[in-house]
């Protein structure tokens, strides 16, 4: 299968480091957790930690500005423990300031960073749904404390 937003060289995403698992790419991979979040309310909880950890790991995906305002938004939320109706009320508060934030230029053009990150989209595709909840948690207490 050929996935257009995600550069995979020898296996492993570009900008992340997740390997290819099962004939998906990074990009593949998040799909699973999107669609494991309609069985379960309380993993649906989770969905802007799931998305924006997704996203942190692939700044290509927005503009510089765009790409900061996510990370100040993670942050802000991880360390003030907001709850998910604050965030999403946050976010569109600092979207409507800035405007568009994603990347205009079109996916092959855009310039790609290799950062090796300790825990992926990989990690969550590989503990399956079961595991799904706790993996998300893990996985924004690792980006937290890797974006320090």
């Amino acid at each position: 299968m050929v996935d257009n937003r995600t550069v995979m060289e020898s296996g492993r995403c570009m900008e992340c480091g997740a390997k290819e698992i099962d004939g998906f790419s990074c990009y593949e991979l998040f799909g699973f957790p999107l669609v494991w979040e309609h069985n379960d309310p309380e993993l649906y909880a989770l969905h802007f930690w799931l998305v924006s950890c997704y996203m942190i790991q692939h700044p290509s995906n927005y503009t510089e500005e765009g790409y900061q305002l996510t990370v100040q938004l993670f942050t802000e939320a991880y360390d003030n423990a907001w709850d998910s109706a604050y965030i999403l009320k946050r976010n569109r508060e600092l979207v409507n300031h800035v405007g568009k934030i994603t990347n205009p230029l079109p996916n092959k053009e855009r310039n790609r960073k290799p950062k090796f990150w300790s825990m992926t989209i990989e990690d969550l595709y590989l503990g399956g749904e079961k595991n799904a909840i706790s993996n998300i948690i893990k996985w924004k207490e690792q980006i937290r404390s890797e974006l320090e």
